[in-house]
């Protein structure tokens, strides 16, 4: 398909952050204009009596009840602390 008039792959290429070589970007301008051309026939769908979603299928949420359990001791919680001070662990200061 044909890269459309408008599609500046310099200006792409810049907004990617991406040094193109000239074979690149004859490849990708025809590969970026190949997905243009085919959201355009996506265009033409008449979508007037769909309702817009966000997925092809209805999601239900799937989570366990959330039940109140007993923790860890606190002996046991801080057993692999690397330093301990008051039942809690101790690290190294991250904010002057």
């Amino acid at each position: 398909m044909a890269t459309p008039p408008d599609l500046n792959i310099d200006h792409v290429a810049h907004l990617a952050r991406l040094a193109l070589t000239s074979e690149e970007k004859a490849t990708f301008s025809a590969q970026l204009g190949d997905v243009l051309a085919n959201i355009e026939k996506l265009k033409q769908v008449d979508v007037s009596g769909i309702e817009p979603t966000a997925h092809a299928f209805p999601l239900y949420n799937v989570w366990q009840e959330d039940i109140a359990r007993p923790g860890l001791p606190v002996e046991q919680a801080l057993r692999n602390a690397p330093a301990q001070r008051e039942n809690m662990v101790v690290v190294p200061k991250v904010v002057e």
